[in-house]
């Protein structure tokens, strides 16, 4: 199971990680098809159970983000799982790392550059005036998303322009709550210039 958000995208991409009883992280277990036609590599944290044709056993749990943020370790006592398999012995574990990387994702969003309370009001504003339009009128909902659409490309041109001319990669990264390869193709987006010069 991944999530990301809606405004950070693959820039912030939580899951649920394994860590074994001498601290290091399992490799992906590969699954050999069947057919002979080759397999597939998981790295599930459910496949991590110490049966056969499985993963060793985990010994904790914990978020991971694609950004290199891990939470803390959630334990998983052998007494406590028994015989149970992993995904059920794990199962609230595993939800209170979902929750750490929720709450990782809420200091991420704090740390990026604070929009103005005006800015941040007509936004909500916007949000409940498309969503009560689309009850009535989907067709107006998505042409009123559409002018938003335009607008947001039309409204950053300059600032991305700007963006890249005085502050750098790294910068603008930390400012926008994405990794740098997010924020270059972001800001490439919205300038209108290739993301790969």
């Amino acid at each position: 199971m991944r999530r990301t958000t809606d405004e950070f995208g693959p820039c912030h991409t939580g899951a649920v990680g394994v860590v074994l009883d001498d601290g290091t992280v399992p490799r992906p277990v590969y699954f050999d098809a069947s057919s002979g036609g080759g397999g597939q590599a998981v790295s599930q944290w459910t496949v991590s159970d110490g049966q056969p044709q499985q993963g060793p056993r985990a010994a904790a749990l914990r978020a991971v983000c694609s950004c290199g943020w891990n939470g803390p370790e959630q334990h998983l006592g052998r007494e406590e799982i028994g015989d149970q398999d992993l995904q059920t012995a794990g199962a609230g574990a595993a939800d209170i790392c979902m929750r750490d990387w929720d709450e990782h994702t809420v200091e991420v969003e704090r740390s990026a550059v604070t929009l103005p309370e005006a800015v941040t009001g007509l936004l909500a504003q916007l949000e409940v005036d498309v969503e009560k339009l689309a009850k009535s009128s989907p067709l107006a909902a998505i042409r009123a998303a559409r002018r938003l659409e335009v607008l947001a490309v039309q409204s950053a041109y300059w600032p991305a322009r700007d963006a890249r001319r005085d502050a750098d990669l790294g910068q603008a990264a930390a400012a926008l709550g994405l990794d740098e390869r997010g924020a270059r193709a972001l800001l490439a987006r919205f300038g209108r210039w290739s993301p790969y010069h």
